[in-house]
């Protein structure tokens, strides 16, 4: 659809890009991403034949854009710039009209009943039809910015070329707009060619992205080559971290900004910070910890600052968990939002909690051990389904920076020693009558505090990973025995 062949130029004697190439097919949403000053916009006023360039060449359709009158380039390319300024006071059906001017023979000398459809369609599908009768002057610059969308969508191109699309618009129009682009390039094979600024949006919607530097392709490729964090990091010259999207597959990048240690040190998560009731236990920290977990309450990754683990009778209703325990955080003054919430129906004085100091890190655990509902894993098979508030809970608060993979090794090390500890103190699967490994509701959190010495790995032989194991190991059966000393009695 679209050829750039060795392209150089910029303005007077500067050259802004030197040598690019690249091309783009029918259908395709590509975005061009890089630094202030890198020739992003000097590339789109080149593509839509506004600015001349010294060497190369830029086709359309195999057909040069020098070869093109302006009309029959407005026929095949429309352009939403990055300012649109309005000097006249055209109501929006006016200037959205305007867009048809390419295939009008005389000055809207020959408006049909196909232009005035096309018109009302793409205003309803940028969401502007309610404005028609005012003023530009009369609105937001997020809604001019939509208007003067559609007036380049009533052109009917083949090309759409954008400058940072999204500006001006909140959170529900950026989505809105680049959804219906989205769909436009697969139903009708548009093809877009669109700035970006924002990485993230960038790497949700495109199919491809360029990323310049110094006026220089650094690479044309899918969003996830293109958003490695290193290559993001030099190129922009700032941290970033890249992240996967939680629900789809593509790429995020994060800033990490530059964070001050507190002037009287980093605080440490000993068991000075519990506190102990028969409702509960809880530990807030002083700031808030990056966490993994399988709680009622503030499960998957996040960070978290308060963390509960609440005793609930046997006949707990289990039927709606998550609501009944987040009204029970809410009451008793824990924000839900900030909280890693669990449950037990174990008494919560026969904890074991202990912190273990080591080179450079520490590392507090605190358990909690009901093992009346105990289960073999690997005869789960032969229990039935059913929800039920007994349970293991182990909590592992890291004074030390873990990386994403030693968390999950953290979670795999606490489990292995856990099973352990149930096999030497003989606890059984009442059903299969086997070595329990668990129960069916155990519940796990991995806490960090992310600053201090760098924790790479957390296996079992590893300087982390041998505390991990020892410790779940000692804690969990300690709380094993005084929960079955509690029951015997």
């Amino acid at each position: 659809m679209l050829s750039v062949q060795q392209l150089s130029g910029g303005y007077s004697e500067e050259k802004v890009l030197k040598d690019v190439s690249f091309q783009v097919g029918r259908g395709e949403l590509f975005g061009i991403l890089g630094p202030n000053g890198s020739g992003k916009t000097t590339l789109m006023k080149m593509l839509s034949g506004i600015l001349p360039f010294s060497h190369g060449n830029v086709r359309i359709k195999g057909t040069s854009i020098s070869e093109l009158s302006s009309k029959e380039l407005a026929k095949i390319i429309a352009v939403l710039p990055q300012h649109s300024d309005q000097a006249f006071s055209y109501t929006v059906k006016e200037t959205v009209s305007l867009g048809r001017y390419a295939h009008q023979t005389g000055w809207f000398q020959t408006w049909s009943d196909e232009d005035e459809a096309i018109v009302r369609q793409v205003m309803e599908q940028t969401g502007v039809s309610q404005f028609e009768h005012q003023y530009l002057n009369e609105l937001s610059g997020g809604e001019r910015q939509r208007v003067f969308l559609a007036m380049a969508l009533a052109q009917e191109p083949e090309i759409l070329l954008l400058d940072e699309p999204t500006n001006h618009l909140d959170l529900s129009f950026q989505k809105d707009l680049l959804d219906a682009l989205k769909s436009w390039t697969k139903e009708r094979g548009l093809t877009v060619i669109s700035i970006f600024h924002d990485l993230n949006l960038a790497g949700l919607y495109c199919d491809r992205l360029l990323l310049l530097e110094d006026g220089k392709i650094s690479i044309n490729d899918v969003p996830n080559e293109v958003l490695r964090e290193e290559r993001i990091r030099d190129v922009y010259r700032t941290k970033i971290q890249k992240q996967p999207h939680p629900k789809i597959p593509a790429p995020q990048m994060v800033l990490l900004p530059e964070m001050l240690e507190d002037e009287d040190g980093p605080a440490v998560i000993d068991e000075s910070l519990l506190s102990l009731s028969e409702e509960h236990i809880v530990l807030r920290s002083p700031f808030p910890l990056r966490t993994m977990s399988s709680g009622v309450v503030g499960s998957g990754t996040g960070w978290h600052q308060v963390f509960v683990n609440r005793h609930v009778p046997k006949s707990y209703d289990c039927s709606d968990h998550r609501k009944e325990m987040g009204d029970y955080l809410r009451i008793h003054g824990f924000e839900p939002g900030e909280t890693v919430g669990m449950m037990t129906a174990v008494y919560l004085e026969d904890v074991s909690c202990q912190h273990y100091q080591e080179d450079g890190f520490s590392v507090l655990i605190v358990v909690t051990s009901g093992v009346g509902n105990a289960v073999d894993a690997s005869r789960g098979r032969e229990h039935s389904f059913q929800l039920s508030p007994g349970t293991i809970n182990t909590w592992i608060f890291i004074n030390g920076e873990i990386t994403e993979e030693a968390f999950i090794q953290c979670i795999m090390t606490a489990t292995e020693a856990k099973a352990k500890a149930l096999h030497d103190l003989g606890v059984k699967d009442p059903v299969a009558g086997t070595i329990a490994t668990g129960t069916s509701t155990d519940s796990i959190l991995i806490a960090a505090a992310q600053r201090g010495k760098k924790l790479d790995y957390a296996g079992t032989i590893t300087p982390l990973g041998k505390v991990i194991g020892s410790g779940v190991y000692h804690c969990t059966r300690e709380a094993t025995i005084k929960s079955r000393k509690r029951v015997r009695t």
